[in-house]
């Protein structure tokens, strides 16, 4: 299976998980007096539109290059992330608009079933957190990951709804507003967990130098070409989940220009063949005197 399908196969797995969650929280909070989980199904619905968008954004981002899109369409990647993240801050948003205004309105205890509920979603939720992630990486899908967090952010938000919850229940009158507070905190998660999904995004946006393990293989793999004496500069730009590189390799400065092109030739379908998320490979021959 091609990383793109492992890619888009985790995001159905995401999408379903996500719609599944979002009902049975927000029957959970609506009959069970508690707004933390109803401030969680709603971050799940946000969650269903942000997984649908990583759908849409993976399947555009694996198209073949073309005349217009010579490195092909792995930029869309990112782009697709910048949205779901747009999606995490409103959900952040909404959570604390609404938590804020339910501290202030006086309501009834949470029911102690929703404990449960509560219990059963945070395992579930770190576990898809677990097997999207690992899908993410291995694919290098940076939109994968930001699915991922989503999980990881929706699990956050259930501990603290677990821990409002609990204090309202056990503590009893004067504390309903327990779990209101446990929303407004896990709004603030959600927020941090924002960020940690855009930066990553930007930086490949922006050509940022961020793969120097990547670099270390490459130089490594060279060394192994016959005709190759040593390596200069080498610089990585991800696009959606391929690496492009351009790398200045050192070659005897007494051979023809035929013979430089054919050791070019034969380095860049060794790098191609023994790291295969490398995308384009520009080679720049140096003689060595």
């Amino acid at each position: 299976m091609s990383n793109a399908q492992t890619a888009i196969k985790a995001t159905y797995f995401s999408l379903i998980g996500n719609a599944a969650l979002a009902v049975v929280k927000g029957l959970a909070g609506f009959f069970g007096n508690s707004y933390a989980l109803i401030a969680d199904a709603i971050e799940s619905t946000t969650d269903i539109f942000s997984s649908f968008l990583v759908l849409l954004g993976l399947k555009y981002a694996n198209k073949p290059a073309d005349e217009n899109h010579p490195y092909g369409h792995g930029r869309a990647e990112a782009l697709v992330t910048f949205l779901v993240v747009g999606f995490l801050i409103t959900s952040a948003g909404i959570i604390a608009h609404e938590s804020i205004i339910n501290i202030q309105t006086p309501h009834d205890l949470p029911k102690s079933w929703t404990l449960i509920v509560l219990g059963v979603i945070i395992v579930w939720k770190e576990v898809s957190f677990q097997m999207v992630m690992k899908k993410a990486k291995e694919t290098n899908s940076s939109s994968l990951k930001a699915d991922a967090w989503h999980h990881r952010s929706d699990a956050i938000t259930s501990v603290a709804a677990i821990i409002g919850i609990s204090i309202a229940i056990f503590l009893g009158k004067g504390y309903e507003a327990a779990d209101d507070w446990a929303a407004l905190l896990a709004s603030f998660f959600i927020l941090y967990n924002s960020y940690l999904i855009f930066r990553p995004a930007l930086g490949e946006i922006m050509d940022e130098h961020l793969y120097d393990d990547l670099i270390v293989d490459v130089r490594k793999v060279a060394q192994q070409v016959e005709g190759i004496v040593t390596t200069e500069k080498c610089f990585v730009r991800k696009a959606g989940m391929v690496y492009h590189v351009d790398l200045h390799a050192v070659v005897n400065a007494q051979i023809t220009v035929k013979e430089g092109h054919d050791i070019a030739h034969q380095l860049k379908d060794t790098l191609r063949d023994q790291i295969p998320q490398l995308g384009h490979v520009l080679i720049h021959i140096e003689p060595h005197e």
